[in-house]
């Protein structure tokens, strides 16, 4: 709660450190700059340009025709320092990334209440993180990790609002301020809050996550530092899903009100705590000056990264189920299992940069780690202990360099003390043909052990109690992708992937077990000892016809395996077909139109609540359902509204479209919402 109220004084107090006076804008046009073109709409207030004196640290703004600010001026850097500017467009691409994650779901199958985990429809294995992660990875997909905080580089103040409806009793909102107090300094302040009852019962999800991120640069460029906070709450309740499908797959009258359907339990919740600091900043050693034509000629600067992060997984139940889907006899009731892991990274690095021979850098990491529980487990088979802690040091270095229009990227790390990372490396390069053509060509390989929740896990029920760190082995990923991106042709994606002790959760039940409904309770993790092959083939094209469009994004996978243990869909298909226009004398722009999307029928991964993972299974196939939406977004000036009919087609169709074995996908529902941007 102290977060939120930060957030809320800082939000409605930044017209007090805003470094301009609001005054009304006078209605000159906005130009295009550099690569994006931008709208009459896209403009900072309608047609206002901002000017900037660059002498004054204090960033006094006025408005007029010389040193126009537009949105671009706006940058977003990432945590890999990419940057991007602020688009206040309405594409059809910001249809797709309008969602809880706030990213594209076309590889992703949600669960019936916003806000919930997703089961995957395809996997990438072209990026990896050097150190295993906790785990619980189904109920990460809204977690914050240090690679998805942004900072900003603003010349006035911008708040960002997101909001959009839930399921049922309940909203998202999504709000960031950004601002500076000096050329050098920018700041920004971000909350989250959402809660959705959803329609089912005991399936309400919640989150409040706040972030504060900063970064700030010494007048002669020789120092920079930046660094966030990030405070992460996320609660789901947990039904286990259907007691009895038929009440679903019937389609009964009486079970047209999903409240009324039996789920499996009713007092279980799971629980993800975070607290992360972040700390990042160099000084350059050596800095030669710029040329004629502002480009830096030689550096030599050393830098120290840190970051310190507290997280907590829980699963709690107050009573044992009649059914019984996770044992019969537990240790203790109520249930009240909690993971603790503990991280510290510090990394030292040193870079040398020269125009001409590209940038060189060197690293030497330190990871400190502490996973662990609160006891000591003794049982007839064995002692399991209650604690994986140690440090891992590494040594690294990355290579970047653009020769012409060939760019070149290298990065390799290679642990020299510890047993969780071994190395990893990548490599990727671009050229671009000419304006309309570019391919790209990438390698990855790495070594590492599985997820915490892998190597060790502890429960009050007795069959999920496990230690595996010294009889897993680590699992090694080869993977080569290319790409070729054409505005004639569209964007083509290939990748081919060979995993070897590939590591994954399985249900050893018998039938009969299954049948009783106790899949869930033998789910435990297990290593495929044979190479898995895995093939993606991606692309994406729009067609554009005067106002109409046709957006269709297509991707084939293929995976040879001696044993069943990768299952995705062979085909996943989107096609989106929909008319843009300008209105009311251009005063709103609007894009309506459906988005079909279908995928393959497959053995589709159920879901554990109590490990928060998926389990692979190979009893019963779904999918082959097509999922339709119907959708009307406008934009007025800075503000995009968004209504849409989600999953249309589930009223006149059967229904048998899941998520997860046992958990319905959502039914129709319509639902609305805005992304609002405003300056100061």
């Amino acid at each position: 709660m102290r977060f939120l109220l930060i957030a809320l004084v800082l939000f409605y107090s930044h017209n007090i450190v805003a470094q301009q006076d609001p005054v009304p804008p006078k209605k000159q046009p906005v130009t295009s700059k550099g690569d994006v073109m931008l709208r009459q709409n896209d403009s900072i207030g309608k047609g206002a340009v901002i000017n900037r004196r660059d002498d004054d640290d204090s960033k006094s703004f006025r408005y007029g025709n010389k040193d126009s600010v537009s949105v671009q001026d706006y940058k977003i850097i990432s945590y890999q320092r990419d940057t991007v500017y602020l688009d206040t467009t309405l594409t059809i691409n910001k249809e797709y990334l309008y969602n809880y994650i706030r990213r594209d779901e076309f590889e992703l199958m949600p669960f019936a209440n916003m806000g919930q985990q997703y089961n995957e429809l395809g996997r990438q294995f072209s990026t990896t993180s050097y150190y295993p992660r906790m785990g619980a990875k189904a109920k990460h997909y809204g977690y914050a990790e240090k690679e998805d905080i942004r900072y900003y580089n603003v010349p006035t103040p911008m708040t960002e609002l997101m909001f959009k409806t839930t399921m049922e009793q309940g909203q998202f909102l999504d709000a960031l301020l950004t601002f500076n107090t000096s050329k050098r300094f920018n700041a920004s302040v971000a909350y989250t809050g959402f809660r959705s009852l959803g329609k089912y019962r005991y399936e309400q999800a919640q989150d409040a996550k706040f972030r504060t991120s900063f970064n700030y640069a010494s007048a002669n460029g020789r120092y920079a530092i930046r660094g966030h906070i990030a405070a992460q709450d996320l609660e789901d309740e947990e039904s286990g899903g259907l007691a009895n499908r038929s009440q679903f797959e019937d389609d009964l009258p009486d079970f047209q009100d999903r409240a009324k359907i039996d789920l499996l339990y009713t007092n279980a919740d799971s629980r993800i705590l975070g607290k992360r600091y972040f700390l990042d900043h160099g000084f350059k050693l050596v800095k030669r000056q710029k040329d004629s034509t502002n480009v830096e000629q030689t550096s030599l600067a050393i830098s120290h990264e840190f970051s310190y992060e507290t997280k907590i997984y829980q699963f709690t139940q107050s009573s044992v189920p009649p059914t019984a889907p996770f044992g019969n006899d537990p240790f203790l009731v109520p249930i009240e299992d909690k993971a603790r892991l503990k991280t510290m990274f510090n990394k030292g690095s040193l870079e040398f940069y020269n125009k001409t021979l590209g940038r060189l850098t060197g690293n030497v990491g330190l990871y400190n780690y502490n996973y662990y529980f609160n006891s000591i487990l003794v049982t007839d088979a064995g002692t399991i202990p209650n604690q994986l802690k140690g440090e891992e040091i590494s040594v690294g270095g990355s290579y970047v360099n653009t020769i012409g229009p060939l760019l070149l990227k290298g990065n390799v790390n290679y642990t020299v003390v510890g047993d969780l990372t071994g190395n990893n490396f990548d490599a990727l390069t671009k050229y671009k043909i000419n304006e309309n053509n570019t391919i790209i060509g990438s390698i990855h390989l790495s070594s590492r052990m599985p997820d915490f929740n892998y190597l060790l896990f502890q429960s009050d029920y007795r069959n999920f109690n496990w230690q595996n760190d010294g009889s897993f082995d680590k699992m090694r990923t080869k993977n080569i992708s290319f790409g070729l991106d054409s505005k004639k042709y569209g964007l083509l994606e290939a990748e081919y992937t060979a995993l070897d002790n590939y590591t994954f959760f399985r249900s050893t039940a018998t039938q009969e077990q299954i049948d009783a409904g106790q899949e869930t309770a033998f789910v435990s993790p297990f290593q495929e000892s044979s190479t898995i092959n895995h093939l993606r083939v991606k692309y994406t094209k729009e067609f554009k016809w005067r106002k109409w469009a046709l957006m269709n994004t297509v991707l084939y996978q293929d995976v040879t395996q001696e044993t069943q243990v990768l299952n995705l869909p062979e085909l996943i298909t989107r096609n989106s077909l929909y008319f843009s226009s300008d209105v009311f004398k251009k005063a709103m722009f609007i894009q309506t139109g459906v988005t079909f999307k279908y995928f393959t029928a497959y053995h589709m991964d159920a879901y554990n609540p109590l490990l928060g993972e998926f389990y692979i299974q190979n009893n019963e196939e779904l999918g082959g359902y097509p999922l339709i939406d119907f959708f009307i977004n406008a934009k007025v000036r800075q503000t995009r509204i968004y209504l849409k009919a989600e999953h249309l087609n589930s009223i006149f169709s059967e229904p048998n479209y899941y998520s997860a074995p046992n958990y319905p996908y959502r039914d129709f529902v319509i639902r609305f919402g805005l992304v609002w941007n405003f300056f100061s």
